[in-house]
């Protein structure tokens, strides 16, 4: 297919620099399907999601610090 595109300045610039002997048809066209179908992934991809946990978090006894440091840290903390 044969079409008229407006690329800008830094947009054309990048494709010269990547065609490295190659015509600027063939990187161009390369470009276009790799971008494609990163969208396309994305637009398929499923919302990241966080498993929820039950329960009240733990809370140490911030009145001892030997036990706070034992709990952090392991019982051989010194």
């Amino acid at each position: 297919m044969r079409t008229t595109l407006t690329l800008d300045d830094d947009v054309a610039a990048k494709l010269r620099k990547a065609a490295k002997g190659r015509t600027f048809k063939e990187v161009t066209n390369r470009a276009l399907r790799l971008g494609l179908q990163a969208m396309e992934s994305k637009a398929t991809d499923k919302p990241y999601a966080t498993q929820a946990v039950s329960g009240k978090p733990r809370m140490m006894n911030l009145d001892n610090i030997a036990e706070f440091i034992a709990e952090s840290e392991g019982e051989d903390w010194r």
